[in-house]
């Protein structure tokens, strides 16, 4: 007969084993729990480190864009300080060239003052005397070589302040440039973001390197630069217009030695080169405007064209919601806001091309009085010739003033034709 085998062991209770299973249920609650304890953490950790990431991306991009702002506006002043300066350059430089050539042309005046001097000693006896031909000729040596002098140190003082000009420009072209290649990399900055194929891990990218100015330095370094730059033109505006006094003082000083027949003519002479200095202005001023209404007129075209494609753009919409189904056909906001912009581009274009056909008479009227302006200054230059070959034939010697008196505008840098009225004599 077969007996009923134990399994060797520890046998527990019922009990005991329904505390086990509860102690395991527990554990499992409390590991669960802990478990969706950390997950809430990491949520709302990700959350935040995600919003204070892109909140710092963001006004760090905010700040770079600031910061390109700010450079490019301080490349745009001294652009246009360079471009003034260079202006002044060459103003000044023309306005040097001018007293050289004074310089240059007082030396016949002087060769002519001696010459005629030493002619006067070959007089015999009674006729040796100190007459007022003599005294003016002594007088005219005198004021030949005073102005001579004092031309000398207006070209010099116009050498030294070139120099000074151009080494501001050189300081103003290099901070230009500095502040070129800052704007390329700034630029470059903020076109970075965490798909660029070139952003890495750097060593030390926090350190301060050598050299670094505060904000305030920088500022004040373009800053310094500009006012020395616009404090030399100043000085060198001041120059050029003391340059053109002494050239014109030195011609009026001479002016003495014109003979008195000259008067009449060269009056004439000036009075037709102010008329035609006026008139040419008069020219270049409507060739300016007749520039401008063409731009205008071009513009009011593209407008038009513009807004025709916009009144296409809402006939189409109007039309297109034409084909909507049944009841779907009604008259809602999108309607009358459609129907209000067709009323208003309408009433735009005409608008516009009311304004085109007035600019084209505008226009019309401009290239008349061109042509009158420049029908007016061919007879004038037809008569300022005529009078300047009046003057050629004078049979004493004579040097065109362009020679003497550069007449050049100290203020707006510009250098006006020469009068061939002004002329010294020998």
């Amino acid at each position: 007969m077969a007996s009923l085998s134990v399994k060797p062991g520890q046998r527990f209770t019922v009990p005991e084993w329904q505390n086990n299973s509860l102690l395991i249920s527990a554990d499992a609650e409390q590991q669960r729990y802990n478990s969706h304890h950390i997950r809430q953490e990491g949520r709302a950790l990700r959350n935040e480190t995600g919003n204070q990431a892109r909140w710092d991306e963001h006004n760090t991009r905010t700040r770079l864009n600031d910061r390109i702002t700010s450079v490019d506006r301080w490349r745009e002043t001294l652009a246009r300080c360079l471009t003034d300066i260079d202006l002044e350059i060459d103003a000044l430089t023309k306005v040097k060239e001018a007293a050289e050539n004074a310089l240059q042309a007082k030396n016949l005046c002087l060769d002519v003052a001696i010459e005629c001097l030493t002619f006067r000693e070959s007089r015999r006896d009674i006729d040796v005397v100190r007459d007022p031909v003599e005294e003016e000729l002594l007088k005219e040596v005198k004021v030949i070589e005073k102005t001579k002098k004092e031309l000398q140190q207006r070209v010099d003082d116009a050498f030294k302040q070139l120099c000074l000009l151009k080494e501001a420009r050189q300081q103003l072209n290099c901070d230009h440039r500095h502040k070129l290649e800052t704007l390329e990399l700034d630029r470059q900055c903020v076109s970075f973001n965490v798909t660029s194929g070139n952003i890495s891990f750097k060593v030390n990218p926090t350190r301060i390197p050598d050299g670094t100015t505060a904000l305030r330095e920088w500022e004040l370094n373009s800053q310094c630069n500009k006012d020395r730059a616009e404090a030399e033109m100043s000085a060198s505006v001041d120059l050029r217009g003391a340059i053109t006094l002494s050239i014109a003082q030195t011609n009026n000083e001479l002016d003495a030695q014109r003979i008195a027949t000259e008067f009449a003519l060269r009056k004439r002479i000036r009075d037709m080169e102010g008329a035609l200095s006026e008139l040419r202005w008069q020219e270049q001023n409507t060739l300016d405007e007749i520039a401008d209404m063409e731009e205008e007129i071009r513009q009011l075209e593209e407008n038009i064209r513009k807004r025709t494609l916009d009144l296409k753009v809402a006939h189409t919409r109007l039309e297109t919601r034409t084909y909507r189904p049944h009841v779907e056909l009604c008259r809602d906001q999108a309607q009358y806001g459609l129907t209000d912009e067709v009323q208003q581009l309408e009433g735009t274009i005409r608008a516009l091309q009311q304004k085109r056909t007035e600019s084209q008479d505008a226009l019309d009227a401009l290239y008349r009085q061109l042509h009158r302006i420049q029908t007016d200054i061919g007879y004038k230059t037809n008569s300022l010739q005529l009078d300047n070959k009046c003057m050629d034939t004078r049979k004493k010697l004579v040097i065109p003033v362009e020679k003497f008196e550069p007449d050049v505008d100290a203020v707006n840098r510009t250098r006006n034709l020469p009068r061939n009225s002004q002329l010294e004599l020998a």
